[in-house]
């Protein structure tokens, strides 16, 4: 059940909100895209005689490679690894690069699911965010993919700017629906320092939302995906029946995979990895082969009990008893045993099949509980 997922730092322009790593200048695609194959052959042995079940083309925007590229990274991997023959092969997607010759290509590569950054059916709010295409694109482009084939289809939604009230946010949550796509990942706006939007909230260009409204949009995107046949298996993220990601739920339920490209983690299970957040400095050390293209740290009992609270309690599936008693001391159930009462008598978590989960009003203070569950 491990996966593989490949980090694309490029970007047509930058998203006024965005943190991840990438860069706007492709003059190193070329060159970074032969590290990544370097890089795929130096690794073979991270996850030897793992079967991998997912493929993730992440960034950045992994649909601004040529056909051409995407196939010498895939040929790299199924090189190196045991690839299953029913894998899920992911790839984010602008819906600009959409054009029907560019799912024409990718349906010749195999990839079988589409993630596309819609984010906004509002035009003024995508000038807002600087995104590369307009509300109409967006539909456009996932009607296009349905007609080329792809049934797989998730969009990506983001809720919380000073565009947002909760009556634009239904009108949005039902365009999203009948483009009868099978999952939307939705994410309430976050400003980080290193961004544009946060150099403007800093010097009170913009303002943030409260987060009362905040609520009132998420508890209004629940009621309403989940009355349309949308399961909330994670917080931020709704699939239908069979459709969940099977790669990002890899992540929350703990289970190994490997990252290939600047700033992509990898996991073991005991350790984690991260490469560096530097294209060129990436590219210099892969091709020298030193390994200080990469840090490591070794996972704690301690490092990995925080982990497994903070990324099972997001999903359906919960905090099992049966992995808490597997792998972690009593010392460390002792605290929790305790730690959890407080939130099961407030109404923020349940237990049910030998199994905590988070209420609805819970899921409103995910990561606040997590924290205050952790050793």
């Amino acid at each position: 059940m491990s996966g593989i997922y490949i980090h694309i730092p490029f970007c047509k322009q930058a998203c006024n909100y965005c943190d991840f790593h990438f860069s706007t200048s492709l003059k190193l695609k070329s060159n970074l895209i032969e590290s990544i194959l370097v890089e795929i052959d130096l690794r073979h042995p991270y996850l030897e005689n793992k079967n991998i079940e997912t493929i993730y083309f992440g960034g950045g925007t992994p649909s601004l490679l040529s056909e051409k590229e995407l196939f010498l990274i895939l040929e790299k991997i199924y090189k190196n690894y045991n690839v299953s023959s029913n894998a899920e092969i992911s790839l984010e997607a602008n819906p600009d690069d959409l054009s029907v010759e560019k799912l024409k290509e990718l349906k010749r590569l195999e990839i079988n699911r589409l993630s596309i950054g819609l984010q906004s059916f509002n035009n003024e709010e995508l000038i807002w965010m600087n995104r590369a295409h307009t509300a109409n694109e967006s539909e456009a482009s996932v009607k296009r993919a349905q007609d080329k084939g792809f049934e797989n289809i998730s969009i990506d939604l983001i809720y919380g700017s000073k565009f947002s009230n909760l009556t634009n946010w239904k009108k949005t949550l039902d365009k999203a629906i009948a483009l009868d796509v099978k999952h939307i990942s939705s994410y309430n706006l976050t400003i980080e320092d290193k961004t544009k939007l946060g150099h403007d909230f800093k010097v009170k260009k913009e303002i943030a939302i409260d987060d009362e409204k905040s609520s009132e949009l998420f508890l209004e995107m629940i009621d309403r995906l989940e009355k349309n046949n949308f399961i909330q298996y994670e917080i931020s993220n709704f699939g239908k029946e069979n459709y969940f990601s099977n790669h990002n739920s890899n992540y929350w339920k703990g289970i190994e995979y490997i990252g290939f490209g600047p700033s992509a983690h990898s996991f073991d299970g005991v350790s984690r990895q991260w490469n560096v957040s530097n294209n060129s400095l990436y590219i210099k050390n892969i091709t020298d082969k030193k390994e200080t293209y990469f840090e490591k740290e070794i996972l704690l009992e301690s490092d990995q009990f925080n982990e497994y609270i903070l990324t099972s309690l997001r999903t359906i599936w919960g905090i099992d008893v049966l992995v808490l008693n597997t792998k972690f001391n009593s010392e460390i159930l002792n605290s929790f045993n305790e730690k959890i009462k407080t939130y099961i008598s407030s109404d923020m978590i349940i237990f049910n099949n030998n199994k905590y989960v988070l209420t609805s009003n819970g899921k409103l203070f995910a990561d606040k509980i997590a924290s205050e569950l952790f050793v």
